[in-house]
């Protein structure tokens, strides 16, 4: 099997070669995003997940569109990694955090990757974090990405989720509005960028979008992660 148009190589280092745990906690830092399921991943440092600026990939899209793991975590399997799926077993709420421990004999780095809930297809991120050496703990803030795969409508629409299917597939926590006339209909950066977060409007029953701007607008960065690396 060729990785390369999914899992795209890249010139990291890894960092330690010993036996070691990694304890990581995720932290969701919004007021009102919610993320789909986790994909906590320690990898070869020849592969990614996602690299910022270039097209998605068909797994990573259906990840970020609609929720759906299946595609990334068949890679990661492909590749020997280790890997926590799912650690919150469900939906990551916000100010809620959720934790996974991986135990590793050899050289890894480390990604994360969940769907932002409401979003056309934005997701949290960390991308081949090279793991360090020394025991420790390790904070690190995680941005939200932008697949580049559908235009950000900020619609709700059923049936939507699936790659090539535009809308939102949810708006969790029932704040959401309807019968929004669409944001836009073009997505200008059809590579993974930096996500510029949803519009969003103050009519519940219509206007330009079904996000609620005064709940479900954020800022970068959106997570916090802990790493604790022991012998």
């Amino acid at each position: 099997m060729n990785l390369k148009p999914v899992l795209l190589a890249t010139a990291l280092a890894a960092p330690f070669a010993h036996a070691a745990t990694v304890d990581v906690q995720l932290t969701n830092l919004s007021q009102g995003l919610y993320f789909t399921p986790l994909l906590i991943s320690a990898h070869d440092a020849q592969y990614q997940l996602f690299n910022v600026g270039s097209a998605a990939s068909p797994e990573l899209a259906a990840m970020a569109e609609g929720g759906s793991l299946d595609g990334l975590v068949t890679l990661a399997d492909s590749i020997s990694a280790v890997s926590a799926v799912n650690p919150a077993q469900g939906l990551l709420m916000p100010a809620t955090s959720t934790d996974a421990s991986l135990s590793l004999d050899g050289d890894y780095v480390l990604s994360v990757t969940a769907m932002i809930l409401p979003s056309n297809d934005g997701f949290v991120g960390l991308n081949s974090w090279p793991i360090p050496t020394e025991p420790g703990t390790y904070t690190l803030y995680l941005n939200a990405y932008d697949a580049g795969t559908e235009a950000n409508n900020e619609l709700l629409l059923d049936g939507a989720g699936a790659p090539g299917m535009l809308g939102m597939p949810a708006i969790p926590g029932g704040l959401g509005g309807s019968g929004g006339t669409g944001v836009t209909t073009t997505e200008a950066t059809p590579v993974v960028h930096i996500h510029r977060g949803s519009l969003g409007d103050s009519d519940a029953n219509g206007g330009v979008s079904d996000i609620n701007s005064s709940v479900h607008r954020w800022l970068n960065p959106v997570a916090k992660l802990t790493v604790t690396v022991s012998e």
